[in-house]
């Protein structure tokens, strides 16, 4: 049972930056996706971004150019860097990662909050 904890959310302005950081509890060399997905109020959760083992990278439309997505397997670590963030980012933020393809999750984390205010 890997055990996933994400941390820094927070508030900012519109057009700051923020960097989301997903700890695995253990070796994340055998998860192929790590994902980072999103649920605003009254919304349906949205994948945001994921990243394979190998690299490979998908972005949603809205965050394409914005933001990038990473992974550090030594550090058993995902980051989500968030640039020029907008209103419409605010959400609660979760990891999750699985041993199948970018649509698929095994694990999740509990969630850190990012409130962009105009």
């Amino acid at each position: 049972q890997v055990q996933l904890a994400e941390s820094g959310g927070g508030s900012v302005q519109a057009g700051g930056s923020l960097r989301l950081s997903c700890a695995a509890s253990q070796s994340i060399f055998s998860i192929n996706a790590m994902g980072w997905h999103r649920q605003a109020p009254g919304k349906e959760r949205e994948l945001v971004a994921a990243i394979s083992n190998d690299g490979n990278t998908y972005y949603t439309d809205s965050v394409m150019g914005r933001f990038t997505i990473s992974r550090d397997n030594a550090k058993n670590t995902m980051y989500l860097q968030m640039n020029g963030l907008k209103p419409e980012d605010t959400a609660m933020y979760y990891c999750a990662a699985g041993y199948s393809d970018y649509r698929t999750y095994d694990y999740w984390g509990l969630g850190t909050q990012v409130t962009v205010s105009s």
